[in-house]
């Protein structure tokens, strides 16, 4: 329970014009890793309602907002007392009311209000349910696993399709690797394709 209401409370802190400067509702600015992250997460949610997957669900969202958290600068504003910090998130209209109807059947009070401050009149109930592309879907990178001697050590990110030579070189240029592999012989190098990679050294 105090996850889900943590998660919450950062979901309307978005659109929270008292706390958070207009950062949402005035921008279109589309940004592409918060928007393939919308496809997948509706993609992903709708599938899991049809499966009743209710908690997988849930958390794709929580990871999604983690995301647009991330995506976002700060500004520190000292001019009138304490200084407060406001947010500007980098996450348009169409992809914050796309994210409201996903979270719609989950939190549908809280949606309900989000939706009309998002500047709508009818209910969020007779909104359609977006649709994804299935083109922004794929991955451009993959983070990979680094093993020594069967231990994660490291990791990497490298093209979706990177070959396993390519692979390989991204491992051995990572500093930490570099480092533990100094003065030693590798004398295995297994390449798991978008897995991990695991060199047998002694």
């Amino acid at each position: 329970m105090p996850g889900v209401y943590r998660f919450l409370n950062r979901v309307y802190s978005l659109f929270d014009p008292q706390d958070y400067a207009e950062h949402i509702l005035g921008d279109d600015r589309a940004q592409e890793d918060v928007e393939r992250a919308l496809h997948k997460l509706i993609k992903k949610v709708g599938e899991d309602i049809e499966a009743m997957k209710f908690n997988t669900a849930i958390a794709a969202m929580m990871e999604f907002i983690n995301l647009v958290y991330k995506c976002t600068y700060g500004v520190r504003d000292e001019s009138d007392g304490p200084a407060k910090h406001f947010v500007n998130a980098f996450m348009s209209r169409s992809q914050a009311e796309r994210f409201v109807v996903v979270l719609s059947p989950f939190a549908p009070h809280l949606a309900e209000e989000l939706w009309q401050r998002l500047g709508h009149d009818g209910s969020i109930a007779c909104a359609p349910w977006p649709a994804y592309d299935e083109a922004m879907l794929a991955e451009d990178t993959i983070e990979m696993a680094v093993q020594v001697n069967g231990k994660n050590r490291a990791r990497i990110t490298v093209p979706a399709d990177a070959d396993n030579d390519a692979v390989l070189a991204a491992a051995l240029a990572e500093p930490r690797i570099i480092e533990l592999a100094a003065g030693r012989k590798i004398i295995k190098k297994i390449v798991v394709p978008g897995r991990l990679v695991n060199l047998v050294v002694k």
